[in-house]
């Protein structure tokens, strides 16, 4: 009987061949595909409510301007109420004047804050003036002595019930100057604030250049 050698090295060197062929396709494929992009992270955005020139946030509904060349010092100003416009029905108009008391001329620019303080001590009594924005905002130049002003409605807290109101007699005002964080009180013991945050009794308009 004829007797065959199987010869055992063939199919292990087609293996091997296999095996080096299937790499160097899989290295090919590699070598030809794209490089994955990196992934990329948005930059960030950055927001700043300190306006330019300001090294300090002015306080909420205070002011609506940065401060100007040449801005007064609050400390140099003083404040008063002056007969304004008139009024309509339920409200009164009345003037508020800042004047420079420095030595030497200064300047304010937009809308002051104003609210109503009292018990004595400065305590803030009901929200805070809304400001008019029809009204010119021109840069206004005070010298010594000078005076800007803006009109300050006031409607009547008697105008609302005594439950939302919650009514009390005020010492005054505290007043923001355009642009600045320092206030100064304005006394006027002749107006009735609401003590109720919803209540807004206050308008003002933009200083413009005293009469």
């Amino acid at each position: 009987m004829a007797r065959y050698r199987i010869d055992s090295s063939r199919p292990a060197s087609r293996l091997a061949a296999a095996a080096l062929a299937a790499g160097a396709l899989v290295l090919t494929i590699a070598g030809c595909s794209p490089a994955a992009s990196p992934t990329s992270t948005p930059a960030a955005s950055t927001s700043t409510s300190t306006p330019t020139g300001t090294s300090t946030p002015r306080p909420t509904g205070t002011s609506t301007s940065a401060p100007v060349d040449g801005q007064c010092d609050t400390a140099s100003l003083s404040g008063s109420i002056q007969p304004g416009g008139g009024g309509a029905a339920g409200s009164v108009e009345v003037t508020l004047v800042l004047t420079n008391n420095g030595a030497t001329e200064c300047a304010l620019q937009g809308w002051p804050g104003v609210s109503f303080v009292g018990d004595g001590n400065g305590t803030q009594l009901g929200a805070a003036a809304d400001f008019d924005r029809s009204t010119p905002h021109p840069t206004v130049t005070l010298q010594p002595g000078g005076t800007a002003q803006a009109p300050l409605k006031i409607v009547q807290a008697l105008n609302y019930s005594a439950s939302d109101c919650n009514p009390k007699q005020a010492d005054g005002f505290r007043v923001y100057p355009p642009g600045s964080t320092a206030s100064l009180f304005v006394k006027d013991a002749d107006v009735t604030a609401c003590q109720s945050n919803s209540m807004s009794l206050l308008t003002v308009g933009a200083l413009v250049p005293g009469a």
